[in-house]
């Protein structure tokens, strides 16, 4: 075989992400390093000093970490659960698991507002029990925030770890009690998936914007819905670009961070093996 070959193959695409993707975002970007008096970071300087958009920055990066710590409580059982099923019930739970992802996300955050307005089911619930007096402010705040982007990305952590439960059943026929396989075995191999799947699920509900604009609103802002504000509501294009660096710097600082928690994960575990 050829080996110009796989580089022709994957030609189009990288031409494709470099005039579409690349290309767009540096002449996005360059602007706000490099000004008519040269060098300078004086818009992200500026940006910092701003306690308003400080409380934004830490606000996005708090739930980001919120979401993507519940997804992986919840998504490693839910993944090894489905994984010890048989293969006829595994098909159905992971359809159920992905059908959430065919509904358009407006719907699914409109789905919450009935389910957390203070006419919706929970206060409804909750005032026909008798547990309050008064309707729960439940709406535009943090936790509806992640509350709608847990059931957002949630499928995608399930998704990147069911594969990894499939050595159980080996771990039993060994003699391995089933807990003991999933704190012995599962849970120390599902660590490359739980990496990847909290990439994913931290860089979504960084940069996601239905959700947080529904759920959230003006009053709970994240840094998507701020960068859309500055972008086509106030028109201030420069500083929507000085948002979407700091968004990219943020997701490949931690992107690396993960990457070297899994790389110490598996340097212990090669030592204790």
């Amino acid at each position: 075989m050829n080996k110009k070959v796989p580089y022709l193959i994957v030609a189009p695409g990288l031409v494709l992400l470099l005039f579409f993707l690349m290309i767009p975002l540096i002449t996005s970007i360059l602007p706000t390093i490099f000004t008519d008096h040269g060098l300078t970071l004086n818009q992200y300087v500026t940006f910092f000093k701003d306690d308003y958009n400080v409380s934004i920055f830490w606000r996005t990066i708090r739930v980001s970490l919120i979401v993507t710590g519940i997804s992986i409580v919840l998504g490693i059982p839910t993944a090894y659960f489905i994984a010890g099923v048989s293969k006829k019930w595994r098909g159905f739970l992971m359809a159920m698991t992905l059908f959430p992802l065919l509904t358009n996300s407006v719907i699914r955050s409109f789905a919450w507002i009935n389910i957390l307005g203070k006419n919706g089911v929970v206060n409804t619930l909750l005032l026909k029990t008798g547990l309050i007096e008064q309707p729960l402010n439940l709406l535009y705040t943090e936790f509806a925030i992640i509350i709608g982007s847990v059931y957002l990305f949630l499928p995608t952590m399930i998704m990147t770890l069911v594969g990894e439960g499939e050595m159980l059943e080996a771990a039993e026929t060994l003699g391995a009690n089933p807990m003991t396989a999933f704190r012995k075995i599962v849970l120390p191999l599902s660590i490359p998936g739980t990496i990847v799947g909290s990439i994913l699920v931290f860089t979504g509900t960084l940069t996601a914007y239905t959700t947080p604009q529904l759920l959230g609103g003006n009053q709970k802002m994240m840094m998507s819905t701020f960068l859309y504000q500055k972008a086509n509501t106030l028109g201030d294009w420069q500083s929507a670009s000085v948002l979407a660096f700091i968004m990219i710097l943020t997701t490949l600082i931690v992107m690396k961070g993960l990457d070297m928690v899994a790389k110490k994960v598996d340097r212990r575990e090669a030592n204790h093996a």
